[in-house]
């Protein structure tokens, strides 16, 4: 069987997503003959029928779906070569993927110190549910802050903090008092959210002083809080590893810099330590 080609594999992904030759080929930039002209010596080609056609309507047939979930990888592991390689000539900018309200101090630290390293290059947040995927997956990130309870196999680790559990609430509500709080009397609140929004820390602050949100975050985000938001702990939630992770074996002379930067930093903070965090509860 020759070998498929990337350009083929996007015009099938693209009317896999429209299920419609007009206007995937609209999309596509290209006329509707050639295009399903294209598709027909795919599907020749390897030998399995993906679309069912007729007048009406075109649906991707079993093979058809397996072969867009695989497409797709193929086209992500493409793109990220491609951007990796770029990174490894002459790294332009280093993606880091974060979670909203996870060592916002901490990485404050990490991204002034390292922009102060000769070279240093832009580092662009990406904000992801899932940091993992980012790192491992199609170059979506170089690099990533995380939970130390996420599956890292296959990747290095560099672990930077440990953070305990606090929830911001309003500073005039009455839990706010409170020495401590549990998840379940979070969960009895109808602002409570377990999972911070994808939005940058501030526009979660200005949301909890309105009393438009509690949620839990770690105890590195105090230093942050203003006169209007305050933070308590909560007891039953477990302690925060903060690890930076990034795939194996990838040369990334930026990622490098920004990693050792991070740990430095990390290590003097531990060092000196902020008085005015909030401190994990007695247990």
């Amino acid at each position: 069987m020759d070998r498929v080609e990337t350009r083929e594999l996007v015009y099938f992904v693209t009317v896999a997503e429209e299920l419609h030759f007009g206007r995937a080929a609209e999309r596509l930039g290209m006329a509707q003959p050639p295009l399903s002209r294209a598709i027909g010596r795919l599907e020749r080609r390897i030998g399995v029928q993906l679309f069912e056609r007729s007048s009406r309507r075109v649906a991707l047939t079993d093979a058809g779906q397996v072969f867009l979930l695989e497409a797709r990888k193929a086209l992500g592991a493409v793109d990220g070569a491609v951007r990796r390689a770029q990174q490894a000539a002459g790294p332009r900018r280093l993606l880091l993927a974060v979670r909203t309200g996870t060592g916002a101090d901490l990485l404050t630290d990490a991204l002034d110190d390292y922009a102060r390293q000769p070279g240093a290059v832009p580092v662009e947040l990406v904000f992801s549910r899932d940091q993992v995927a980012d790192v491992r997956a199609a170059g979506a990130a170089d690099v990533a802050l995380l939970c130390g309870t996420a599956d890292r196999t296959g990747l290095e680790v560099t672990e930077l903090a440990v953070e305990s559990a606090v929830v911001l609430l309003p500073a005039a509500d009455p839990l706010a008092a409170r020495t401590s709080l549990t998840s379940h009397e979070l969960r009895a609140d109808s602002r409570f959210q377990a999972d911070c929004p994808p939005v940058d820390l501030d526009e979660i602050l200005v949301r909890v002083a309105l009393g438009q949100l509690v949620v839990v975050v770690g105890g590195g985000t105090t230093d942050r809080l203003g006169s209007r938001v305050a933070a308590v702990p909560v007891t039953d939630l477990p302690d925060t590893h903060l690890v930076l992770c990034w795939p194996r074996q990838t040369p990334h002379p930026a990622r490098d810099a920004f990693v050792r930067a991070a740990a430095l930093g990390a290590a003097r903070r531990r060092a000196t330590p902020d008085a005015t965090a909030v401190p994990a509860p007695a247990r």
